[in-house]
C-alpha cells in the first residue's frame, strides 16, 4: 500500500504541558500514555493502546473488573487521576483490577480515543 503511514499504536504530539513518562495525556481527541518525559511544547510519544497501571483517586472503588474508567485532566491536558465518576470526566477505558476506596493504582485497558466519548452513566 502506497498510502500506509504507520500502525498508530504510538503517536507523536506536542506535549500540552510538562509530561512525565507513564502519565496519561490528552491532546485534542488523542489520548494516551507518555512514553518519555517531555517539556511543554516538545514532541512526546503517546501509546494509545494497551494496558497500563494508572494512579487512581483514593476515594474511588472499583468493585469488579470491566468497569468504565474516567480521567480527571488538568487544564493543560496532563492526567491527574483516574476515577469511576462520570461527572465532567473523560472515559478512557476499563479496569482490569479490583480496588477498594484507597489511594493506589489500577490496571486500565485503554479504549480508542477518536470517539472522544464523554462521561455517561453505564448501567
Amino acid at each position: 500500500m502506497k498510502n500506509y503511514i504507520q500502525r498508530g499504536d504510538t503517536l507523536t504530539v506536542a506535549a500540552p504541558g510538562a509530561v512525565k513518562s507513564g502519565e496519561f495525556v490528552q491532546v485534542g481527541r488523542i489520548r494516551g500514555v507518555a512514553v518519555t518525559d517531555a517539556d511543554s511544547g516538545a514532541d512526546v510519544e503517546l501509546c494509545t493502546t494497551g494496558v497500563y497501571l494508572l494512579e487512581k483517586l483514593g476515594s474511588e472503588a472499583f468493585a469488579s473488573v470491566g468497569l468504565p474508567v474516567y480521567v480527571v485532566l488538568a487544564s493543560n491536558g496532563v492526567k491527574k487521576v483516574t476515577t469511576a465518576s462520570t461527572t465532567a470526566n473523560v472515559l478512557i477505558g476499563i479496569n482490569l483490577t479490583i480496588s477498594g476506596a484507597v489511594a493506589g493504582f489500577i490496571e486500565v485497558k485503554l479504549m480508542p480515543s477518536a470517539s472522544n466519548q464523554t462521561a455517561t452513566a453505564v448501567t
